[in-house]
């Protein structure tokens, strides 16, 4: 079984964007780069596009693989197709941790996002996302307003096997 991105951190970003990735994410990223080798830095993609997201979305090059092969199977004038293939293959960036574990984000994505001082890395298993930490907050409170199928004042985990089940 692949390794997952787990957990969550805060970490400072420096006036030339470097941000150290959690030490458990880059040991994720390298199980997910099939060219990666001892003593070397892996690869990993970042999405940042589409207007509707005010975070940075991060793949290993597998899990980057297996969302591009899902594209590719579309028709190629199908309109989520383009709308994915803009998101995913055109809104994105390959880089490298570098030797120190650290990411280098181009002050453009800092902007995007508003990332000054200090990113909130969330782990979502096949991905992780880099926040504003604020932003984060606050998108996360709003995702978890009640409705019909979700009780926030629950224990999350009675959802686990269905819900209420």
């Amino acid at each position: 079984m692949a390794r997952r991105f787990r957990g969550e951190s805060h970490h400072k970003v420096d006036a030339k964007g470097r941000v150290s990735i959690p030490a458990s994410f880059r040991r994720v990223l390298e199980s997910g780069d099939p060219n990666w080798e001892s003593g070397e830095a892996p690869t990993l993609v970042i999405v940042y596009g589409g207007h509707t997201r005010n975070y940075l979305e991060c793949f290993t090059i597998d899990a980057m693989d297996e969302v591009e092969d899902r594209i590719l199977k579309m028709g190629r004038g199908d309109k989520r197709r383009l709308a994915l293939s803009r998101l995913y293959l055109q809104q994105s960036l390959e880089t490298n941790v570098d030797g120190t574990g650290r990411l280098v984000l181009p002050k453009e994505l800092r902007d995007k996002i508003g990332l000054d001082g200090t990113a909130f890395f969330a782990g979502k298993g096949d991905t992780f996302e880099v926040w504003n930490p604020e932003t984060y907050e606050e998108n996360f409170a709003a995702q978890l307003e009640p409705d019909d199928d979700f009780d926030p004042d629950l224990d999350p985990a009675v959802y686990l096997d269905g819900f209420g089940g």
